[in-house]
């Protein structure tokens, strides 16, 4: 795999892994299957997982999955996570973190980690609506606090603006922006084109569609089968090829998806392919 150094420093391989299809969805297939993709995902070279304490549903959990397959963990690998939403009963948003209260999140994933320093922290903001530009400064420079602290290594925002990455960026250094973003959906390229200027990764979410629309995939079938490739794999190669700081992190619980969605950091699409996939329409909301 290809690799970027998260905030200059931290190499890690373009291709990584999303943790929530392991504990909530219909992706999730129980604890064991969780496990062992987990396990596999690091034996195929994927060390960037990204989770959050949110991510889960009764006994299922993704930190406490995380920590049962690969802890003690390897050296090179890098655990994101992500603060900010507060949910109430089944999962239903509760609102917002305040600044104060972030600490406790934070030490929360420290210890269902089982780790003393996390490696990257998200200030995930606002609910599932469209990003807003309301100010995140008090609470940004919260977290930025922690990491004075060495509770937190790298600091990153999460559905956030352009103007909410430059009022962070005054106050901290951002390592990562996690934004949705794919082949269909294409609407965030101020935000990663501002990244791609200052070096910091960009972390698309729902990089097959996800929660969204998903990816069209009969778009993607010609150059697809041009490639000998599934159109999942193009929709990866094709966030690899748009910036030299994308980060996908494909989720699945299926082992033959985590094989092809690893083996698509070896797709190399054409420019004819990069220019016909780059003009597609995003879907109609």
């Amino acid at each position: 795999m290809t690799t970027f150094a998260l905030a200059g420093e931290t190499p890690v391989n373009r291709i990584g892994f999303g943790a929530m299809r392991l504990a909530l969805g219909r992706s999730a297939r129980g604890a064991e299957a969780g496990v062992a993709v987990l396990r596999r995902a690091v034996e195929l070279g994927v060390n960037h997982i990204d989770t959050a304490g949110f991510y889960g549903f009764g006994d299922l959990r993704a930190h406490e999955l995380i920590r049962r397959a690969l802890a003690p963990y390897p050296e090179d690998l890098v655990i994101a996570t992500k603060v900010g939403p507060l949910l109430g009963a089944n999962l239903a948003p509760a609102g917002e973190a305040r600044a104060d209260q972030l600490r406790a999140l934070v030490t929360d994933d420290l210890r269902r980690l089982g780790v003393d320093r996390l490696d990257l922290v998200y200030l995930r903001t606002g609910g599932l609506g469209p990003v807003s530009d309301e100010p995140i400064g008090e609470r940004f420079a919260a977290l930025a606090e922690l990491r004075s602290e060495g509770l937190i290594r790298h600091l990153g925002l999460s559905h956030v603006s352009a103007a909410q990455l430059a009022e962070a960026r005054a106050i901290a250094p951002v390592a990562a922006v996690q934004n949705a973003f794919s082949v269909h959906d294409q609407g965030d390229r101020a935000v990663l084109a501002e990244c791609e200027r200052a070096g910091i990764a960009y972390v698309p979410y729902f990089p097959l569609g996800g929660g969204r629309p998903s990816i069209d995939r009969a778009r993607l079938a010609e150059v697809a089968a041009r490639h000998g490739a599934t159109p999942a794999q193009v929709a990866l190669a094709w966030l690899l090829a748009v910036s030299p700081v994308t980060l996908p992190i494909p989720g699945t619980g299926s082992l033959d998806h985590l094989a092809e969605n690893v083996a698509a950091a070896g797709l190399r699409l054409d420019p004819a392919d990069l220019a016909a996939l780059s003009a597609t329409p995003e879907p109609s909301a």
